[in-house]
């Protein structure tokens, strides 16, 4: 009794349905605006963190969007990660675009038929509507106020690490970069794993990169390293991808500790 009432406190540290607190990092000079979005019908608060030179020139950028991008979510974190690699020359300028959080657990989430899954997570299944929201409304927003080239990306933990697996398993062309920290595969019975090998092969004839990675969180590793099993033996000759095996590091810990590998890996060419 006692080895089931872990796992379920474990389960809901790692799922973090709700908005968990962040450790604070200094606020870097952003901006904001809000979104009306009919997608998922609420107001949205949007940050944007643009890269040093970019009010000097003309030049053109990629584009990072997050989800767990408020103020006093990942944004400043990611946002002082990426200056300090610019200005390290570790990798080329890029805009972020953080995306605040209201439902957490509705907006990350696709559907399921777990009745586990659904004590965790009341509202689900807004996955769907939240993409949409990204695609069909932000981005465009994003294009018309910044100099954006048209390469994007998106990255996330946890939860938010899952929206981005099922974005890249099942709309591989919504973006042309995924990072995953930890992602929550374990979802809806683990479908995007028990189903990846057929996904895969629906994989469009587009260059795509992916970097992801799994730390010592058993009901997290088990799916990462079994996704990239399914990886080597099958993907797609356009998919350029990475796996981050970290045993070393805890739910909590992982996305801190391999930020920066993560991103140098993504955001060269030279590592395609």
């Amino acid at each position: 009794m006692r080895k089931i009432l872990v796992l379920f406190i474990t389960s809901l540290y790692l799922i973090g349905c709700g908005n968990s607190k962040q450790v604070q990092d200094s606020i870097p000079e952003h901006e904001t605006f809000k979104i009306e979005s009919k997608q998922v019908g609420e107001t949205r608060v949007v940050n944007v963190w643009t890269p040093p030179l970019y009010k000097k020139g003309n030049e053109q950028y990629p584009v990072l969007y997050m989800a767990d991008g408020g103020i006093k979510e990942d944004f400043p974190h990611i946002a002082n990660t990426i200056s300090k690699l610019i200005a390290e020359k570790s990798i080329p300028p890029i805009i972020l675009v953080g995306i605040e959080n209201t439902e957490r657990g509705r907006d990350l989430t696709g559907f399921s038929e777990s009745e586990y899954d659904a004590q965790f997570c009341p509202q689900t299944d807004g996955a769907k509507n939240f993409r949409a929201f990204i695609t069909q409304e932000l981005i465009p927003e994003i294009n018309s106020k910044y100099e954006t080239s048209n390469k994007k990306g998106i990255i996330g933990e946890s939860l938010s690490g899952l929206f981005v697996m099922e974005t890249f398993m099942q709309y591989p062309e919504s973006f042309d970069f995924y990072i995953a920290f930890d992602p929550s595969l374990w979802w809806n019975d683990h479908y995007l794993v028990k189903n990846a090998n057929e996904l895969f092969g629906k994989f469009p004839d587009k260059e795509v990169k992916l970097w992801f990675a799994g730390s010592s969180a058993e009901d997290i590793s088990q799916y990462t390293n079994e996704l990239n099993k399914v990886l080597e033996n099958n993907a797609s000759n356009k998919l350029k991808w990475k796996y981050s095996d970290e045993p070393k590091e805890k739910h909590n810990t992982i996305f801190r500790a391999t930020k920066e590998k993560a991103l140098k890996w993504i955001l060269n060419d030279q590592n395609k």
